[in-house]
């Protein structure tokens, strides 16, 4: 059974201060749908026939609020305690570091993250991070993306380049420093988006890995969305995107590592409990 759909809401405007127009084209859409598009359901179930958790290519908030938990008796030593069995399936076997971005609920714009690693794999995944505050779009989580949804595709998906309108702040990955990361206008809620951009990472979800976030190709289709990054929170949900504060950026950006093939696995607390 669908739900209705409600009126539009409003979309940030964005400026983009410099740049190609090509560029330009995809910074109102990294975190964003096309002005005008008509916005998704604000609570609905997840559909029945969804697949939870890993859809999708794969890898080639509050302070304070607990990571959910699947059924502690399912928890083995050496996993990652949010995951269940398809999500922690799903990560790829070389690879040792992963983001987990666990979703408060299917259509909640908050979530927390932890980045996980395993060095050792006689010892498994350990926590690495603490849990930091997160956000994701506006109307939380879904298993089939589409442009301008206003909802963050669920999956494991790589991580293999970042950039920034700042300095690379000692990072390992691949980094794209153009002012064209300049950003300005409004969010969602009103609140200031100047700074969001000032670090970025590609998630490897309908784009080439190893391009640069600016890159325009989509290899699914535009209808499929794009230009979903992790990025410096503006105090509000994204239009797509994983939002960390920007103490958190910094230190994600020196942690990750490309010779440890780190992924992102990301959606509501449901479907990684899958």
């Amino acid at each position: 059974m669908s739900a209705s759909r409600p009126s539009a809401v409003r979309r940030p405007s964005y400026a983009v201060r410099a740049g190609t127009c090509a560029t330009a084209i995809l910074l109102l859409t990294a975190c964003a749908g096309p002005s005008g598009s008509a916005a998704g359901p604000r609570e609905v179930r997840r559909p029945a026939t969804a697949s939870a958790g890993v859809p999708g290519p794969q890898a080639d908030g509050a302070q304070g609020r607990a990571a959910p938990r699947p059924d502690a008796a399912r928890i083995q030593p050496g996993e990652i305690p949010a995951l269940g069995l398809r999500a922690r399936s799903a990560i790829p076997s070389d690879s040792s570091q992963a983001l987990v971005v666990t979703g408060d609920g299917y259509n909640s714009s908050l979530s927390t993250a932890v980045l996980y690693t395993r060095d050792d794999p006689a010892l498994g995944w350990r926590a690495a991070t603490d849990i930091w505050p997160a956000r994701n779009a506006l109307y939380g989580w879904t298993d089939d993306h589409r442009e301008g949804d206003l909802r963050t595709p669920t999956g494991v998906y790589g991580l293999t380049s970042a950039g920034g309108l700042l300095d690379p702040p000692g990072t390992m990955l691949p980094y794209n420093q153009s002012p064209a990361f300049a950003v300005s206008g409004e969010g969602l809620e009103g609140e200031p988006l100047d700074g969001s951009f000032d670090y970025v990472v590609a998630v490897d979800y309908n784009r080439i890995p190893g391009a640069s976030p600016l890159d325009p190709e989509r290899p699914l289709g535009k209808e499929r969305g794009g230009g979903i990054w992790i990025h410096v929170d503006h105090h509000g949900p994204t239009q797509g995107c994983i939002s960390l504060p920007e103490d958190r950026m910094r230190e994600l950006l020196q942690l990750l590592d490309p010779a440890k093939k780190p992924v992102v696995v990301m959606g509501d607390a449901e479907a990684l409990e899958q």
